[in-house]
């Protein structure tokens, strides 16, 4: 059985988190990997919808997603999350918490004025209209990875910020 990892998704709102983890995902499962996928926004409907967005409630949040992809590379699976996770600190003990030896950080480098173009909820507009506390990027800060094991910018296709995180699983074994 193939030993299980984690590839954790960190960068600003509208980044392509998202969208580069669910292809990642969907890329490791045509190879007949067993994955799980762990986005923000549907975690926090479903597994963190008591927490706010405080900075105790996101570290939190990132410690409730880091032992659910723990649980999964236990089993031998691959857990790919996409989380702002803004603090390096939490992402720390995500790493500590899955086991850094089968974690993999990855930063979505995207300016900032191209994730507000990208966003159709309109959020980043309500953050610096002062109707949304705690924004990241505006009204919160975003600790960007000083070490991330893979840094992408998320401008490109997905395919093309695909390649440098499959060429990284491949150097560490996982593909």
């Amino acid at each position: 059985m193939r030993a299980g990892f984690c590839v954790w998704f960190t960068g600003l709102p509208c980044a392509g988190k998202s969208t580069l983890a669910a292809q990642l995902a969907r890329d490791l499962e045509a190879q007949g990997m067993e994955v799980a996928l762990f986005d923000g926004d549907v975690v926090r409907k479903d597994v963190s919808a008591d927490l706010g967005f405080s900075r105790e409630h996101r570290h939190e949040n990132a410690l409730r997603v880091a032992a659910a992809a723990r649980a999964v590379v236990e089993r031998g699976a691959v857990a790919v999350c996409a989380l702002v996770s803004p603090y390096r600190e939490s992402r720390a003990q995500a790493r500590e918490l899955v086991g850094a030896a089968r974690f993999m950080e990855v930063y979505v480098d995207t300016p900032l004025e191209v994730c507000e173009a990208r966003d159709v909820k309109g959020m980043y507009r309500m953050a610096r209209a002062g109707e949304l506390e705690h924004f990241t990027g505006v009204s919160d800060p975003y600790e960007a990875p000083i070490d991330a094991d893979v840094r992408v910018i998320g401008t490109g296709t997905p395919e093309e910020a695909i390649a440098p995180i499959v060429d990284a699983l491949r150097r560490r074994g996982r593909e």
